[in-house]
């Protein structure tokens, strides 16, 4: 070990903090200067750290699984009682599925319906909640050796989480829908009325670009639109929840807090790809701006979209396909 006198040590303790923020204003430079080199930069160094952060990840989801069934113990018999009312209301449900299954398929008949391709789709594991440039993103640990592209759609079990926006060997990070970057382009189930779904860096994004004549409804269930070729029609995003009067957010369905494995699915879509950089905002989009009009609807949603509603990839994913 290398002795050095206190003089020594007090001078580089004084020139510690200096040289780290000369040297984070020369990456910021360099990344605004070449950001096609900063982004194979930031893909070389996730997926190095993919792997550290998949050995970490073990033995904290082993003590929330150990936590969560030690406080699971308490509430057994409530549980099982509420189990067995589910199952009763579940096979109720089953026999009116199956009859919708066979009228459905009666009508399909009678009508030639051509299906939809199959899309092709993947599963990955969360290894980490790292933003990079953006603030709400996480990296999986699946990437280009694995077929994925950047503009794939990002689900969980039970909705929209976001949209793959850099892809490396070994790793991809995904972008949020909860994003103050990401737009989505959606249409509200009961009215049918098209909308846009702005992230804001909080746990539920924001409702705008809705039509003048529609009020969405407290509850009422928001699913992805096709405008644009960025998002298949009809994906689960969430419900529509009021957090003021004329202030309408959204509650995403997928649960954005506590994601595990995730779908990334290539539905063959050529839509807008997600941004560079967390700047590229379209004017007029950022939360805290007053609803849009009808008339201004259509072109700010196009023009919003290109802020993160990305496009899916071309190639099929190579693995989990479904």
């Amino acid at each position: 070990m290398i002795r050095l006198s206190i003089q020594t040590r007090h001078a580089l303790s004084r020139t510690t903090l200096p040289v780290l923020v000369v040297w984070s204003l020369a990456l910021m430079l360099l990344g605004q200067a070449d950001r096609r080199l900063a982004q194979q930069a930031r893909a070389a160094v996730a997926d190095a750290l993919a792997p550290a952060y998949a050995v970490l990840r073990v033995p904290v989801s082993g003590l929330r699984s150990t936590a969560g069934e030690a406080l699971g113990l308490f509430d057994l018999a409530a549980e099982n009682h509420r189990l067995r009312a589910d199952n009763r209301r579940l096979l109720q449900w089953r026999e009116v599925a199956l009859a919708a299954t066979a009228e459905n398929a009666g009508l399909k008949a009678t009508l030639h319906w051509l299906p939809d391709p199959a899309a092709h789709v993947a599963t990955a594991r969360v290894v980490a909640e790292t933003g990079g440039i953006y603030a709400r993103a996480f990296l999986v640990n699946a990437g280009s050796l694995q077929g994925l592209h950047k503009g794939e759609v990002v689900m969980d079990a039970q909705g929209l989480v976001g949209r793959v926006t850099e892809t490396g060997p070994r790793s991809a990070r995904v972008l949020l829908v909860t994003d103050m970057t990401s737009r989505v382009p959606v249409m509200l189930e009961t009215s049918h009325a098209s909308a846009m779904l702005a992230g804001a860096n909080r746990p539920a994004p924001r409702l705008l670009y809705y039509p003048d004549d529609v009020r969405p409804e407290e509850g009422e269930r928001v699913l992805t639109s096709s405008e644009a070729g960025a998002f298949p029609a009809g994906l689960p995003v969430g419900i529509v929840h009021y957090r003021g009067p004329g202030d309408p957010v959204v509650l995403p369905a997928a649960g954005l807090d506590h994601l595990d494995l995730v779908r990334i699915i290539d539905f063959g879509l050529s839509g807008i790809v997600p941004p560079d950089a967390p700047g590229h905002v379209a004017p007029g989009n950022r939360p805290g701006e007053p609803h849009i009009g009808p008339r201004a609807a259509s072109g700010a949603a196009s023009g919003a979209a290109s802020g993160s509603a990305s496009g899916a990839g071309q190639r099929p994913v190579s693995i989990g396909r479904g």
